[in-house]
């Protein structure tokens, strides 16, 4: 099979696509001919030396994508061949085919296209847990998105609006900005104004009930912006480390700081599947929109790497074999 490969860590230039041995699936695991491949920061963190690669090289990236069952490992009941599978946490997805756990098959129904299940899982499963599990949002409550334009961004703007809350959006550009209020942001600020001043103007001088930090290095601001006995959920850095919280800080002011990780959530294959149906229910009722992918062919994976880490992209960004 062709995959995405890359030996030493370094820029896009150190992918290669190439001729690799195809995945042998254990008696638990099916075999994904793969039809679309989320593209996600995590895999240029990852080509840069920057997050823990497993194994030796040739390594190959991707964790998220869809495709059709080619081959059944002898355990596996329930999975027929030629079925529409989705996954959000199976590594070595760069590829042609990918060998995947039973229990990460995530059945795709016929409504949403394998282009879609690639845009929407990893970056909405990561939205609807922040949104259910790490601060619950109530009806009227105001939310605070950074980076309101980005995959996730995007997804949080429109399942706190679902949820009967109200959104104040932060991005880097006026394009950007169109992006987040297209989603349904009610106001979106940029990140060279005095943003701090203007969320707290637009909240009565009282500040949002939580904000939704990713980028890192604003969570001081983001603590500003926030009103007595708010919430900050962390669960990114994509603009540099977090400066360190004072927790007599968090005692004065009552305001709770919490993380976010996507994989103390996804623990068992009813919570994947449960939480996935809910994300594709919305969507086939039109109440959640999933922006239209960017796409590259797996071989042009040097070119999209380039095009993620510009920051010029607005949605999600495609790989397809």
């Amino acid at each position: 099979m062709k995959a995405l490969i890359f030996n030493t860590f370094g820029g896009p230039e150190v992918l290669q696509y190439s001729e690799v041995d195809n995945p042998i699936i254990g008696p638990d695991e099916i075999l994904i001919r793969m039809k679309a491949i989320g593209l996600n920061f995590a895999d240029i963190y990852r080509r840069k030396g920057n997050y823990h690669l497993a194994g030796k090289p040739p390594y190959i990236l991707g964790y998220e994508g869809a495709g059709i069952v080619e081959r059944i490992g002898e355990n596996v009941q329930g999975i027929n061949i030629g079925e529409r599978i989705a996954f959000a946490d199976v590594p070595y997805a760069n590829a042609e085919l990918v060998a995947v756990p039973k229990d990460k098959a995530i059945p795709l129904p016929e409504t949403i296209s394998f282009n879609m299940a690639a845009s929407v899982l990893l970056q909405g499963l990561t939205a609807h847990y922040l949104t259910r599990d790490s601060y619950a949002v109530k009806k009227n409550d105001v939310a605070l998105v950074h980076a309101a334009a980005g995959g996730v961004g995007q997804l949080l703007v429109q399942i706190v609006k679902l949820l009967g809350g109200k959104v104040i959006g932060l991005t880097s550009s006026p394009e950007k900005a169109e992006a987040a209020k297209k989603a349904g942001a009610d106001f979106v600020f940029l990140y060279n104004d005095d943003w701090k001043s203007m969320v707290l103007e637009k909240t009565d001088g009282n500040g949002v009930d939580v904000v939704y930090e990713s980028v890192g290095s604003t969570l001081q601001d983001s603590f500003a912006a926030t009103r007595i006995g708010g919430t900050v959920v962390f669960y990114g850095m994509a603009g540099g480390d977090p400066a360190p919280v004072d927790p007599r800080m968090l005692m004065d002011t009552s305001k709770t700081l919490t993380g976010g990780d996507l994989w103390n959530v996804l623990k068992s294959h009813k919570e994947r599947v449960n939480r996935s149906n809910e994300l594709f229910r919305w969507m086939e009722e039109g109440k959640l929109k999933v922006s239209e992918p960017g796409t590259f062919e797996l071989s042009d994976g040097q070119a999209a790497h380039r095009f993620l880490e510009s920051r010029r992209s607005t949605g999600k960004i495609l790989l397809i074999p």
